[in-house]
């Protein structure tokens, strides 16, 4: 039995040594590919990472996140719903167990010895509530507003739910934490890249699971189902979430208006999402933290992850339909939630990375009693080694979100992103609302199928009132002539 202990103990210890592909490489050749316009050769060579995937459980729920997304940047929105149907029942899974209030959630930490690339990947928390957004927005795509509906439903429920699982995910850390006389603190990783999670745009985030593009979108489909009421509150938290924009304040304060507005002058309401590049990637960062251990404090070496700003990040201020410049609203910058997100998973990746050292010691002491030589060895090791930081993360998600909203009459135009090469098209405006989606990078763009929902209203034509006749001229008065004086006897 003690053979078997040291055996399996020793082959825990020297784990962090093996060297596995990291999500970021599997990536590369099919985000380089969709920034190029091949699109197809993406899909193939992301269904080549999920074939040598088939018999490891833990990414199925990524690979079909970035599967999905590929099928929508290619129109093909039902096998598009598809992916993300799979995706979503683990998000299910998860939202069942938090329901239940299951301990288990929030770490996984019976990975620790393996690091956390080794567990099952659960998803960002913005990942979490973008699944939900983008299946409703297959579904407009699709012409399904009922379904849509339904999609937007959810993503306010998961949103409550995820509040309450980071609410107790991080007291948890910081309570382990503080039992193990650690820190969470991420200032105290000396060498970490720590002002990235603390600029001002990570820190003017109200949280890293909420997006104003959730919630605008809520705002349409339930200002498009003439459900004012339920549209408000949409309008209003993407402009909580995304102040000082006035295309998203308008949205609020023209709600009462619109209506009217359309009937009146037989026009159509077209929403633009326009979305640039990918999101950023997870980097692995190495560093050393302190440790308490049976032999005192000691400096042990880990992989942290870490999100470097995009100083490219594509700006997009106005799209050309037509003569009409139409001004842009960043509604949601993918750069910023990651920080943010990360910033926020923080506290468990350290207690996760703490635990993991105190876990090493332990082995590694047990290995000096036994076996001198090999517990000599595997102290080396660890000090040397360690698995590199989990790079998990959607990639094929935009990086940042713009949308733009304007009333013009049914037509043929031309739509243009100005400044940018590569990137017009003709769009055939009718119907009462539409919505238009477009996927920009350096070298190509990707012009959604255009929805439309409704007819438009023409204006009644008021019969021509007939012409008044001008007044014929009245004959001139004979003048009467007052007798002479001292005229005739």
């Amino acid at each position: 039995m003690k053979k078997i202990s040291l055996m399996v103990v020793t082959s825990l210890l020297f784990a962090g040594c093996v060297t596995t592909p990291t999500h970021e490489k599997a990536m590369s050749s099919s985000l380089a590919a969709t920034s190029q316009g091949r699109i197809e050769d993406a899909i193939a060579d992301l269904d080549k990472q999920m074939l040598a995937n088939k018999n490891k459980k833990a990414n199925d729920f990524l690979l079909n996140l970035e599967k999905a997304e590929l099928l929508r940047l290619s129109n093909r929105y039902q096998e598009s719903q598809t992916a993300f149907d799979i995706a979503d029942v683990q998000v299910k899974a998860w939202e069942e167990t938090a329901k239940s209030g299951a301990a288990k959630l929030g770490g996984q930490i019976g990975a620790t010895l393996l690091g956390d690339s080794s567990r099952q990947y659960e998803g960002q928390d913005y990942e979490k509530v973008m699944l939900s957004t983008r299946m409703a927005m297959n579904r407009l795509s699709l012409g399904d507003l009922d379904n849509a509906r339904v999609d937007i439903k959810r993503t306010h429920e998961r949103e409550a739910i995820i509040a309450g699982v980071r609410a107790k995910a991080v007291a948890k850390a910081e309570a382990e934490a503080k039992s193990k006389g650690a820190t969470t603190e991420a200032k105290e990783l000396t060498g970490y890249p720590v002002e990235t999670l603390n600029d001002p745009e990570v820190l003017k985030l109200k949280n890293g699971y909420q997006n104003a593009l959730s919630h605008y979108l809520s705002g349409f489909v339930y200002e498009v189902l003439d459900e004012p009421s339920l549209a408000a509150p949409g309008y209003r938290k993407a402009i909580e979430l995304r102040p000082g924009y006035a295309a998203l304040e308008d949205g609020l304060a023209g709600l009462d208006k619109r209506t009217s507005f359309r009937r009146q002058k037989g026009v159509t309401d077209v929403l633009f999402i326009i979305e640039a590049d990918n999101a950023p990637a997870r980097v692995s960062k190495s560093l050393t933290i302190p440790v308490p251990t049976a032999n005192g404090l000691i400096m042990a070496p880990f992989s942290f992850p870490a999100i470097a700003p995009d100083s490219n990040a594509t700006t997009i201020n106005s799209i050309q339909l037509g003569t009409q410049s139409i001004n842009t609203a960043l509604i949601t910058d993918f750069n910023v939630m990651a920080r943010r997100a990360l910033k926020d998973d923080l506290p468990g990746i350290q207690m996760r990375a703490v635990t993991r050292a105190v876990a090493k010691g332990a082995v590694q002491n047990e290995l000096n009693k036994k076996v001198p030589l090999l517990g000599l060895l595997g102290n080396a090791a660890s000090v040397v080694t360690d698995s590199p930081a989990d790079d998990r993360i959607w990639r094929s998600l935009p990086s940042r979100v713009f949308v733009a909203r304007t009333f013009i009459e049914p037509g043929e135009y031309d739509l243009q992103l100005p400044n940018m090469t590569l990137d017009s098209s003709k769009l055939s405006v009718d119907g009462r609302y539409m919505v238009v989606t477009i996927r920009s990078y350096a070298g190509k763009s990707y012009f959604g199928t255009p929805v439309k929902f409704g007819k438009v209203t023409v204006p009644p034509v008021l019969p021509a009132k007939p012409a008044v006749k001008p007044k014929a001229a009245k004959p001139a008065a004979n003048k009467v002539v007052a007798p002479a004086a001292g005229g005739a006897n």
